[in-house]
């Protein structure tokens, strides 16, 4: 399975390399269209940046697809605030659904899109055995909207309004633009904050944890989908 991993910015790419390379991961940098990517190719993983916001990823993650339209999959890893109270910094949300809450139209039904989640991909992250990693793995809607969550009423309202376990900016751009391609997506977002008054400060200081956490659940995947495809011996 070839995997386009699509991480929103360069403060989250860089942690999610240096697992990479302290688990020995063979990457090497190239070019899809204009944007930079760095592939792995021993995993069949391609990284690539896809901006910050829904717009922004939505159209890089689609010039990927038009550039190099073989991919299988194309999975959001990133960082998120906690809406759920059972979440704590560093835990991993693989998400059910990816829902785009912050559309408000002012005409006929809510609009509340719902995305969901690629089933037999997100069923195998919950065979991956967790061991000693120290953080936990959630199943579950991931809310997504372009706004900075910071206070608790709004935190509140968003997790009514979406059921959601986590929120973050860009997941329902990269739905939009795979299920526009016809390709199976999935968000997966390390918890840095709990979406309250200190978001800011927890986002900066977490960040690497949350997303050194990511990068070792999508790597632990990759390593089990490649060895399932080596022939057995003879």
């Amino acid at each position: 399975m070839k995997t386009l991993v699509v991480i929103p910015l360069s403060e989250e790419m860089t942690p999610f390399l240096e697992l990479c390379t302290a688990h020995d991961v063979r990457f090497e940098a190239a070019m899809i269209g204009k944007l930079a990517v760095t592939r792995c190719p021993d995993l069949e993983i391609t990284l690539a940046c896809g901006g910050l916001g829904k717009t922004q990823f939505a159209i890089q993650v689609q010039h990927l697809l038009d550039f190099s339209p073989d991919f299988d999959l194309v999975i959001c890893a990133g960082a998120a605030g906690a809406l759920a109270d059972s979440l704590s910094v560093g835990d991993v949300v693989v998400a059910t659904e990816t829902v785009e809450y912050d559309i408000y139209n002012g005409f006929g039904t809510p609009l509340i899109p719902r995305y969901a989640g690629h089933e037999s991909t997100r069923d195998a992250f919950k065979e991956i055995p967790l061991g000693g990693n120290g953080f936990r793995v959630h199943f579950g809607p991931i809310a997504s909207g372009d706004e900075d969550v910071m206070d608790t009423k709004r935190r509140k309202e968003i997790q009514k309004r979406t059921g959601g376990l986590a929120v973050a900016w860009e997941g329902a751009g990269g739905a939009r633009a795979c299920q526009f391609n016809g390709v199976p997506y999935l968000e997966i977002r390390g918890i840095t904050d709990a979406a309250q008054g200190t978001a800011l400060a927890d986002f900066e200081k977490n960040l690497p944890t949350a997303m050194r956490n990511v990068a070792a659940l999508i790597l632990a995947w990759a390593g089990r989908q490649t060895n399932a495809r080596q022939p057995a011996p003879r």
